[in-house]
């Protein structure tokens, strides 16, 4: 069984994550490919020279790589959830599938979009349940609301937090992944479509619909200021 480390994005510290059991070990590519990959990638993903000694075996590289992506994965994790709980369940499986996958990565793109390509389907398929999707809309608006509390800066004006996350769990799962990734992560739409497995155009035509429904639904949720 393959153990290695995850960061805790609330302590900075690292926790020990183990890899289920019968799962495969993580696939290496030939020393050659890898010094030829090396040569021609170092400058073009700051992520290379860890991958590279990840598919070579070196644990602690792959460290690295979490501590590098781990709030970029788990924010798009509770995005795409609204619970803490099930986002920090997701994001650690994120990495173990990337863990175990990472000799399949031919750094055809960045290794952060490829990471992310992961964690977008890692949600997807969780997101099908739909017992989990009602339990999820029930208990969003509660825990976001404690979450918003605890922070020391000012609300943002217009709609508040647990408003718009609760507008957000009303889209289609397609339309909020496409929304998350342009709107909240900031990929522009040739990129979300790399990571979406999907044409450029219907980036875009999700991002316009969910635009559309999002802004219709926070308008029917604001109430009058007397």
């Amino acid at each position: 069984m393959n153990t290695f480390a995850l960061a805790d994005i609330e302590q900075e510290s690292v926790v020990a994550i183990q890899s289920m059991a019968g799962r495969k070990p993580v696939q290496r590519i030939l020393q050659p490919e890898l010094s030829k990959l090396s040569n021609n990638s170092r400058m073009a993903d700051p992520d290379i020279e860890m991958v590279l000694q990840s598919q070579q075996g070196n644990q602690e590289a792959f460290e690295v790589l979490i501590r590098n992506h781990q709030r970029m994965i788990h924010a798009l994790t509770f995005r795409m959830t609204g619970s803490m709980a099930d986002a920090e369940d997701l994001a650690q499986e994120t990495f173990l599938r990337a863990y175990e996958q990472i000799g399949s990565f031919r750094n055809k793109s960045k290794f952060s979009t490829w990471l992310y390509r992961i964690a977008v389907n890692t949600c997807l398929n969780w997101l099908q349940s739909e017992t989990r999707r009602a339990r999820l809309q029930s208990g969003c608006a509660e825990e976001l609301s404690a979450i918003h509390g605890q922070s020391d800066s000012a609300p943002p004006p217009g709609p508040d937090i647990p408003k718009i996350q609760k507008a957000l769990l009303k889209l289609s799962v397609k339309q909020r992944a496409a929304i998350t990734l342009t709107i909240c992560d900031g990929f522009n739409h040739a990129e979300a479509a790399a990571i979406l497995g999907c044409p450029e155009t219907t980036v875009s035509w999700r991002v316009f619909a969910a635009k559309r429904k999002l802004k219709r639904w926070l308008s029917q949720m604001e109430v009058p200021h007397e």
